[in-house]
């Protein structure tokens, strides 16, 4: 099928799943908790960078960076758009960098909840559709919500004129062209002038880790229609488009046929380890022969000197089968030493479950993991807690979850898009939900989140969630979630799924409408780090 072809009739099937998907099944509406909140069109207005990456509806691995220009009002009057495709039969020329993004339109709801629409003339046939929550009015979690693919990621708002200088941090993720394996880099780098120079780590599919590389190559922000940035590092060469969001955050974006990595870079203001309880998720494969999904989140707690100490607590879900005690988080230890300029390799684990050797980039976007053995692969980050709060009863929160459901014996890419407002005794007062999966999906939005409670289920700042989402004839793929989450700062709290036949992670975030300050919003905000599941990308290359 011609790319002309196969993006007319995506358009056309496209237009008519999402129609279907703002009913239920049954062709009536959905019954949905009133929404409260005071957001609305307003609160979106500049110039955001966002990101995604995940599955196409045919099961390849695929990865997007762009901008787009809201005018207050409901109306995006421009923007840019990078994606990469490992479908060669429709992507038949590769990457597309720097794709003009047509005038749009978008909407917020009361909740924060909303959805952007838009169009890029340089794809044939290409409109795609994100669907968000905003925590503020600079930030917001987004999910692809169109039938071209299912992904996760984040909305940001950019600030103009930038020039990046001095360390950075970065950690990317994604899969391979020819054996849709996931990726995944973690490292730090200088920059000179657009020299750039540093550290690097590099696992393939969890059985080819690449260590300790020195590399070299070129940052020139982006977008551009002929991509500039380059890094070389032992067996990786490779080109990128780079967006900046501030001088202290940057995103990154393949765009060549070697992988599909994306992700972040943030200033690397310390290169200690400090003293302290860090949260953290992990999120990759149980295993690199398997290629089932695999998901770790805790409490890492150090000494300050080189230990994790027993302090430290762990739960994991890996493949759906394979689950902690919720209610009795597993205990490990483990010792981090330096190895290079802010570069950390964590080792010598006991009673861990998952891999034997990570290594850790401090920045300011956090304790920057990356798993460096040959027995899977995971990547994540760790963040400095510095308050131990729950959710506060009235309180509006966003979440985002991204993760595999093999609920049907098929493997497929699930992201949902919630909100939902605390009440007093441990309980949700209400909650709307939206998803996607792919392949195959149709989206599914404005689910009702019922029989919410939350509540503490370990020290530290350890706490559950369980919810039902949708009714019993229209509902999300697992028909809700069981989730353990992690307070960062009492505003930020990052999860993994506790069920069975569902194994996701992501984060809830408190929302402020009126919180205009980018220092403040970004305070809250989590990156998420989806990472291409082997079990659906290797399946469909095959």
């Amino acid at each position: 099928m011609s790319v002309r072809n196969a993006t007319v009739l995506f358009l056309a099937l496209s237009t008519l799943l999402f129609l279907a998907a703002c009913g239920s099944s049954n062709g009536t509406a959905n019954p949905v908790p009133p929404p409260s909140g005071s957001f609305s069109d307003s609160n979106l207005n500049g110039t955001y960078v966002f990101s995604i990456s995940g599955v196409d509806e045919g099961g390849f691995p695929y990865a997007m960076v762009g901008t787009l220009t809201a005018n207050g009002s409901g109306g995006i009057t421009g923007g840019s758009l990078d994606i990469n495709d490992t479908d060669t039969a429709v992507f038949t020329s590769g990457p597309i960098p720097a794709a003009t993004i047509n005038n749009g339109s978008y909407h917020v709801g009361i909740d924060g909840r909303g959805t952007a629409t838009f169009s890029t003339p340089s794809i044939t046939g290409g409109s795609f559709t994100l669907d968000f929550v905003l925590s503020s009015s600079s930030q917001g979690l987004v999910t692809e919500f169109d039938a071209f693919g299912s992904g996760s990621g984040t909305l940001d708002a950019q600030t103009a004129g930038v020039t990046p200088t001095g360390p950075y941090a970065f950690s990317l993720a994604g899969a391979a062209y020819t054996s849709g394996a996931p990726w995944a880099m973690a490292g730090n780098f200088a920059v000179t002038g657009t020299s750039i120079a540093g550290l690097d780590d590099l696992n393939e599919g969890g059985l080819l880790p690449y260590p300790d590389n020195t590399f070299s190559g070129s940052l020139i922000l982006g977008p551009s229609a002929t991509p500039a940035t380059t890094l070389t590092a032992g067996p990786f060469t490779g080109t990128f488009d780079v967006y900046a969001i501030d001088a202290n955050h940057l995103k990154f974006i393949e765009i060549d046929q070697t992988a599909t990595l994306s992700g972040d870079a943030f200033s690397q203001t310390s290169t200690t380890i400090p003293q302290g309880t860090f949260a953290f998720t992990l999120t990759g494969d149980l295993s690199a022969t398997s290629g089932a999904p695999f998901v770790a989140g805790g409490f890492l707690v150090t000494d300050g000197a080189g230990k994790i100490t027993s302090a430290s607590t762990e739960d994991f879900n890996g493949g759906g089968t394979n689950l902690s005690n919720q209610t009795s988080p597993g205990t490990f230890t483990a010792t981090y030493t330096a190895a290079g300029a802010g570069r950390f390799a964590l080792g010598n684990f006991a009673t861990w479950v998952g891999g034997t050797s990570y290594v850790a980039y401090p920045s300011s976007g956090g304790l920057l993991l990356l798993e460096i053995d040959n027995a899977a692969i995971t990547t994540g980050a760790a963040y400095q807690q510095t308050a131990g709060a729950t959710f506060a009863s009235g309180q509006g929160y966003g979440m985002n979850l991204s993760g595999v459901n093999d609920s049907t014996g098929s493997p497929v890419e699930v992201d949902d898009i919630a909100e939902f407002t605390a009440a007093s005794g441990g309980t949700l007062s209400s909650g709307v939900i939206d998803e996607n999966s792919a392949p195959s999906g149709i989206p599914n939005q404005s689910l009702a989140l019922t029989a919410g409670t939350y509540g503490t289920i370990g020290s530290t700042g350890r706490y559950g969630i369980s919810a039902t989402a949708g009714t019993t004839n229209n509902s999300t793929l697992l028909g809700g979630f069981t989730l353990s989450f992690y307070t960062v700062d009492g505003t930020t709290f990052p999860f993994i799924e506790m069920d069975g036949d569902q194994v996701s992670t992501g984060v809830i975030v408190e929302q402020s409408p009126t919180a205009s300050s980018p220092a403040l919003a970004r305070s809250r905000m989590f990156v998420v780090r989806p990472l291409i599941n082997s079990h659906i990308a290797r399946k469909k290359q095959n």
